[in-house]
């Protein structure tokens, strides 16, 4: 008998309006980080993309993933894109901020050694080896390292929420987005349906709950060191 009893239009209505609602908090996250960075922000995709991208202090290089001992492809990108903003004389010193959570993973020294290799003095470089998230890597950004404007290297699916993090940190930020969904492949289009849930939980941290870093401190002064360095 009760397959044969069908809802009420008040029942229908009130399902209609709660699947909205629940839409609607869905993606409030992912609107306020697309608003909030849209006009800071630019993606690579040109000759002439780092004349789009105003001076600061330092590039902040986001880690994503190691092969072995070595970068991603990913990160790769993102550290070319990094060292391009240097040779351009955009940015004077870089952040690299990674995960070492563990002896045999060490972003951040693999990103030097690659940055090395494509002819970046290792004197411009400082290390964060407790860059376990974004939200972590903007507020030792600020925190520990005492940087106060910076352009956030990432991927381009990544960057509204890495520079309104960064931003909501306290931090001047611009952002640098790598466009390679083509290079990428599913991968990339697998990481971008995740910005979805890894937003909600961005918004909780810098909105709700300000939340500390995994690893808050000590306090380090080697960035600063370098934007003091005569000529720097």
């Amino acid at each position: 008998m009760l397959a044969f009893v069908r809802p009420s239009r008040k029942t229908l209505r009130r399902a209609y309006q709660a699947v909205v609602l629940v839409s609607v908090l869905a993606l409030a996250p992912t609107t306020w980080a697309w608003l909030a960075s849209d006009p800071h922000r630019t993606v690579a995709g040109d000759a002439g993309w780092p004349d789009r991208v105003p001076p600061a202090q330092a590039a902040l290089v986001l880690g994503a993933g190691l092969y072995g001992d070595r970068p991603s492809p990913m990160l790769a990108r993102r550290l070319d894109l990094a060292a391009d903003l240097w040779h351009a004389g955009r940015v004077r010193a870089l952040l690299l901020s990674g995960d070492n959570s563990r002896k045999e993973y060490d972003e951040p020294t693999a990103m030097r050694d690659y940055l090395l290799a494509a002819g970046v003095p290792g004197e411009v470089m400082v290390l964060d080896y407790a860059g376990f998230d974004t939200w972590d890597s903007c507020v030792r950004a600020r925190q520990v390292f005492g940087a106060e404007r910076v352009t956030v290297v990432t991927q381009d699916f990544h960057l509204p929420r890495a520079v309104t993090l960064c931003r909501t940190a306290g931090l001047e930020a611009f952002g640098v987005g790598d466009d390679a969904a083509s290079v990428w492949g599913v991968t990339a289009y697998a990481l971008a349906a995740r910005e979805m849930p890894a937003t909600v939980k961005a918004f909780a941290d810098a909105l709700v709950l300000r939340s500390d870093p995994v690893f808050p401190g000590p306090r380090e002064t080697s960035l600063l060191t370098i934007l003091t360095q005569p000529g720097a």
